[in-house]
């Protein structure tokens, strides 16, 4: 029997695919949002619903009990409170305003190779390392102090991106958000729980695709052309500097031969945004599969692909180009009634795990020409 412990367990092995397809599972999901002191008083006195039990874990098994008698009538109740709360906090946000600031922020720099944990990045680069105390100290002039304000930085830019896009999705009528936070839950869009994640044609998928067509390391190739343009550069720099001093040098000389080298560079990209583009799935199956282990799910997700195919490494950008990014996901949305949930599905491996997950996912490409 599909009971309470039954969807719990689902939903703590991150198997969310099972939920959409089920009134009662999506029961158990919409209970779970409003399970916040705050949210459940409100919702039980709105609906003069009185609770036997008083600790808020006890008072979700017996609330799910009780909706799970007539999923329909509850599912409605509920979707009508989560709407009211949304439309509070949607009138809430001052997106103008929130935009105006994001447009402060004028390099996306996370000053150090860190991936997931700065601290792990710090304790392995610093704390282990060096011995001498005036050496450390030394090191927050002129790289701690760095990589610490990089990455406060670009983690409030994407933040509060997020939200901003989030309120893109919340304020479409066929968008159901989760009024507390829910793991592996941002919203339904027609009763599909989805996790958003906003994201750029990753430069390891890039750099995959291109060994499989027979593509030069992009780094070596223009190391290499480089040398043929008579352009001087710094070989010990680091590997995103050399990148950046051979490619500026190129534009600012501007001649037919180095145009020649960034076409080629640009046209192969584009090469590989298109193939993804027509079958989206490869991507989503890619980037499940290369996930950072820190943060591994197998929860649906939808994911949005920004990509600036002028500067693909200022893509970063258009998280707050609301005139790029609203008429894309909204038509999305409009769209999304027409899409089969058997042709969501992707089943995917993960290294050092035995079993095949599987999940319901989909690609937008928001995409600046």
């Amino acid at each position: 029997m599909k009971d309470f412990k039954y969807w719990e367990h689902l939903h703590n092995s991150d198997r969310l695919d099972e939920f959409s397809s089920d009134a009662t599972g999506l029961l158990w999901l919409k209970t779970k949002s409003i399970i916040r002191k705050e949210l459940l008083a409100e919702f039980i006195g709105k609906n003069k619903i009185t609770l036997k039990e008083t600790a808020l874990n006890k008072q979700f098994v017996e609330l799910f009990n009780l909706f799970s008698q007539d999923p329909k009538k509850y599912n409605s109740l509920l979707d009508a409170y989560i709407k009211e709360k949304n439309k509070e906090r949607l009138a809430a946000l001052d997106t103008k305003k929130l935009v105006s600031e994001l447009y402060k922020l004028k390099n996306f720099d996370w000053g150090g190779d860190y991936q997931n944990s700065l601290d792990k990045y710090l304790v392995s680069r610093y704390v282990k390392v060096h011995q001498s105390y005036e050496t450390l100290i030394s090191k927050f002039e002129t790289e701690i102090n760095i990589a610490v304000q990089g990455y406060v930085l670009n983690s409030w830019y994407n933040h509060w991106s997020s939200i901003l896009i989030e309120h893109i999705f919340k304020s479409h009528a066929s968008v159901l958000p989760t009024v507390g936070q829910i793991k592996g839950v941002d919203f339904f869009i027609n009763n599909v729980p989805f996790d958003l994640k906003v994201t750029y044609l990753p430069a390891e998928y890039i750099r995959y695709k291109r060994k499989e067509k027979g593509f030069p390391v992009e780094l070596t190739f223009l190391k290499s052309k480089a040398a043929e343009a008579e352009i001087i550069f710094d070989k010990k720099a680091k590997y995103a500097d050399l990148y950046y001093e051979i490619t500026e040098k190129m534009k600012d000389k501007n001649d037919g031969f180095c145009k020649g080298v960034l076409k080629t560079l640009k046209d192969e990209k584009l090469l590989i945004l298109k193939e993804v583009e027509k079958d989206p799935k490869i991507l989503a199956k890619w980037l499940y599969e290369n996930q950072g282990e820190m943060r591994f799910g197998s929860e649906n997700r939808l994911f949005l692909v920004l990509v600036d195919t002028e500067d693909f490494n200022s893509s970063w950008k258009l998280k707050r180009n609301l005139e790029l990014l609203k008429p894309t996901i909204l038509t999305y949305i409009d769209n999304f009634k027409n899409k089969k949930i058997s042709d969501l599905k992707v089943a995917f491996n993960y290294k050092g795990k035995p079993q095949t997950f599987t999940a319901l996912t989909d690609v937008i490409f928001v995409v600046k020409k």
